[in-house]
């Protein structure tokens, strides 16, 4: 399914009230600064009824005023960023464009196509420079609306990115009671001198292929169930700790084809440190809180019943220990230059994991329904797996980015087929 979208408008929107004076420069943190600089994007389904259809051009005007107010709030978000230091919160304002779909809504649904998602946004997502916010408000020709929301990983990670959203829909909802952003980031994690480390390592379009996968509640069961026989008395895997490790399987089966390759093949998953900070952060805490526990998987056959366990213990390790020594930031800047210099000298692969279930992906009423849909487009990373739940809540998206010739033997998998279903509302 191919979209074509025509662009009707372009505007930038300003914050309603001026951004105090002494607020204007606002510093990235160490972990800003070390995150790639692409977007962070989001894919909004609204669904279609004749109201919605008549009030368009309203809903526009009303969500113009309501980004316009949250930019208050989220002041940076309207200033631009500067050489990979600071954002000056210049109220300068953030991009909205306004575009009609030839496609009706239920075509996106039905055959989903990562891909060409990339035309329902505002930005390429390889190209994160000084704009930290651009919206397309998307138009179907039956009525139906997207929201594509594109937001700099530079300042914020996706948690950040969603929280956003949500205060963005409580404000344009009328709500009295918003919550304020907390901007803390670069006094706990304060910014360094990098050089000698390049964020933009792993950026690549080249060659890459996105393909969606769900799995169903009962597969992901099933899943769980086969996981758990390792585990003995522990707790059983969770549903991610299960598909990573089936999906971890498979991804070995159909790209290790080659004998004698001399790689260390690493398992990286994000990590959320708000909850691992001591005191804990709260979710408004605003910027990139996150990090990769590195898992180093058996090599041998029967190493994948073991799997979850190595995880665990991978991502145990990212403590309030962990933090501390990260907030001092020079041994994990050597740690990254390190791994970047052997992933570019071809010593390691990884396949890397990145989950958003669980999030409020789904709480995004902007007072004309919660989205049928949230979704990501194709993301320019490649080995890369991205986890969402289902719009029912009960069944997971995986978002997988391979290599061409890695993906052609992926999807013939049929280990893999057999856990998975083709729709949507599985």
């Amino acid at each position: 399914m191919k979209l074509e979208i025509e662009i009707i408008s372009e505007e930038i929107i300003k914050p309603s009230s001026p951004t105090p004076d002494h607020l204007h420069h606002y510093n990235l943190s160490f972990l800003d600064q070390i995150s790639p600089p692409v977007y962070n994007p989001f894919i909004l389904l609204y669904p279609t009824d004749g109201e919605l259809k008549s009030n368009n051009l309203e809903i526009y005007e009303e969500l113009k005023q309501s980004l316009s107010q949250v930019l208050t709030y989220y002041y940076p978000l309207a200033g631009r960023i500067k050489d990979n230091h600071f954002v000056d919160c210049n109220d300068e304002g953030a991009l909205l464009l306004q575009a009609q779909v030839s496609s009706k809504l239920s075509d996106v649904v039905d055959n989903p196509e990562p891909t060409e998602f990339n035309k329902l946004l505002p930005f390429e997502l390889d190209q994160a420079q000084e704009l930290p916010l651009g919206i397309q408000f998307n138009i179907f020709k039956c009525g139906g609306i997207c929201l594509g929301l594109c937001l700099s990983h530079k300042i914020a990670d996706a948690f950040s990115a969603l929280t956003f959203i949500k205060t963005w829909a409580a404000i344009a909802r009328g709500e009295a009671d918003i919550v304020r952003p907390e901007f803390v980031s670069d006094t706990l994690f304060p910014p360094k001198n990098i050089s000698g480390f390049n964020p933009s390592i792993g950026i690549t379009k080249q060659n890459i292929v996105t393909k969606r996968f769900v799995f169903s509640s009962s597969s992901i069961e099933s899943l769980r169930a086969r996981y758990a026989t390792s585990l003995e008395n522990e707790r059983p895997p969770s549903r991610i700790e299960a598909l990573s490790a089936f999906i971890w399987s498979r991804f070995m089966a159909a790209t290790t084809v080659e004998s004698g390759r001399r790689k260390i093949y690493l398992m990286l998953h994000a990590v959320n440190l708000r909850k691992r900070m001591n005191p804990p952060l709260s979710e408004h805490s605003f910027g990139n809180y996150y990090r990769v526990a590195i898992t180093i998987p058996s090599v041998h056959p029967s190493g994948e019943d073991d799997l979850v366990n190595q995880m665990r213990d991978s991502i145990s390790k990212i403590d309030e220990e962990y933090v501390k020594k990260l907030q001092k930031g020079d041994e994990h800047l050597d740690f990254i230059k390190e791994r970047a210099e052997s992933f570019m000298r071809g010593e390691i692969a990884t396949l890397n994991f990145t989950s958003l279930c669980r999030f409020p992906l789904y709480e995004a009423d902007f007072g004309w329904s919660k989205p049928i849909w949230v979704g990501a487009p194709s993301l320019t990373f490649k080995d890369l797996v991205v986890f969402m739940d289902t719009a029912s809540g009960d069944g997971i998206e995986a978002l997988i980015h391979l290599k061409e010739e890695d993906m052609a033997k992926l999807k013939e998998d049929q280990e893999l087929l057999r856990f998975t279903c083709s729709h949507l509302s599985q």
